[in-house]
């Protein structure tokens, strides 16, 4: 029975990945129709973005109010309806309106799907399921493009996508007892866990043990009520893995939105030719995704995450390089590479160094920071872009790595400090 919820969840990923360049691959068709300049796409997407950050914020309040099931049912049944919204939307400004309860939707089930595979499954499992969302953010657009050219408008594209989106809805309120069973299963081996230590332990290490609690785990997550913004960035190291996530969505979104340009206007690539080669990119994380599923199982998450930027690096390297375009076309593809084992890793690590108590609120934060990311600096470098030189776009790239590797060791060295200080406690 666990393993068909396991199944289910990655279904869910697939599902997750679905609309997410839908309005990219649908644009070009909308935008005509509505009358509206081809940059208003942009506020669509800001709408989305917003109410993702919204909703993730929000996360741990609802997870801990309705449970993960119930939590990713709804939030994928309001993003089945939003899109519905979108097919039979006469407007630009029934689209923009359609785009509010899809971005709750989205950043929801975003966050507490992730938490609960963070919280029950292995790391391998959390590249693989990214691996999945690539997939779906894959044949979304193909879906999209087949409606397009079987002369059909791109309302039956959003309309196919919508009731994909329903049935994965009905799949997911059926599946809820299974939910509900691994939750409980989780609780009882963390109870047997505690009482073992205790025995094992004795009275006066169990005396010590409790000095030594961890404060990661400590109060108010246990006392059952949500954590504040306050109580998060107070934890140790979440801060600097907020700033880590940001700036990692700011690398990989820059890359995606960029790096067409870049091939077109510094390297001297025709747009026909850029927009093939910049999908080198996304092959890059998905096949990547993939692997570095078998190799958590010798890594570990920080491990993970340190190869990936050694490779960013690299493709930064390459993409530097004034040796042709073959060295461009590399840096791409490497760095899609890098990108891969590093939002699943950072992902999967959120409990170990923040506790299980308070993984799911970190978790929203940590996905609202990246959420903000993702709007905030592919557009600062467009600026950059049209006021400076597109050439930059490597260097603005490295700033974003520097930073991210920066934040991310000195998360782990006050995570060193902590369990230093425990075992203090404890001796």
């Amino acid at each position: 029975m666990i393993h068909l919820l396991l199944i289910i969840i990655y279904l869910a990923f697939i599902s997750l990945g679905l609309p997410d360049a839908l309005l990219g691959s649908a644009w070009p068709s909308m935008y005509k129709e509505f009358s509206v300049p081809v940059s208003f796409s942009g506020m669509i997407f800001m709408i989305i973005a917003a109410g993702t950050i919204v909703s993730s914020l929000q996360s741990d309040r609802l997870t801990r109010k309705l449970g993960t099931g119930k939590v990713t049912a709804v939030s994928v049944l309001m993003t089945a309806i939003a899109l519905f919204g979108f097919s039979v939307s006469g407007s630009f400004v029934a689209l923009c309106l359609w785009a509010i309860p899809y971005g709750l939707g989205a950043g929801s089930v975003d966050a507490a799907l992730n938490n609960y595979v963070a919280l029950h499954y292995k790391s391998r499992h959390m590249s693989w399921l990214h691996c999945m969302w690539g997939i779906g953010a894959s044949v979304g657009p193909c879906i999209m493009g087949q409606v397009l050219t079987g002369g059909q408008s791109w309302n039956m594209g959003y309309r196919a996508i919508s009731f994909l989106q329903i049935g994965l809805t009905v799949l997911l309120f059926v599946s809820l007892p299974l939910w509900r069973k691994k939750a409980a299963g989780a609780e009882l081996e963390a109870e047997q866990g505690k009482e073992t230590k205790n025995i094992t332990a004795g009275d006066s290490g169990a005396k010590t043990g409790s000095a030594a609690d961890d404060s990661r785990d400590s109060l108010p997550a246990e006392s059952g009520r949500p954590l504040s913004l306050r109580d998060i960035v107070r934890i140790p190291g979440a801060k600097e893995m907020m700033v880590s996530f940001f700036c990692y969505s700011m690398v990989e979104q820059t890359t995606s939105l960029w790096a067409g340009s870049y091939l077109v206007l510094h390297k001297g690539m025709s747009a026909e030719s850029a927009a093939g080669f910049a999908s080198l990119f996304f092959i890059g994380i998905t096949v990547g995704r993939f692997f570095s599923g078998f190799f958590t199982m010798k890594f570990s998450d920080s491990q993970m995450i340190r190869l990936g930027q050694a490779i960013i690096l690299l493709g930064i390297v390459a993409l530097l390089l004034p040796v042709g375009n073959l060295a461009a076309l590399s840096g791409l593809l490497l760095l899609g590479l890098g990108c891969a084992p590093i939002y699943p890793s950072i992902i999967h690590s959120t409990p170990e160094n923040f506790g299980r108590n308070n993984s799911q609120a970190v978790m929203g934060v940590q996905m609202a920071f990246a959420y903000v990311g993702t709007c905030l600096m592919p557009p600062v470098f467009g600026l950059i872009a049209n006021g400076v030189s597109v050439s930059l776009f490597p260097l603005y790239l490295l700033l974003g790595l520097v930073v991210m590797v920066l934040m991310h060791e000195k998360m782990l060295l006050k995570k060193s400090a902590g369990l230093a200080g425990k075992r203090a406690v404890s001796n």
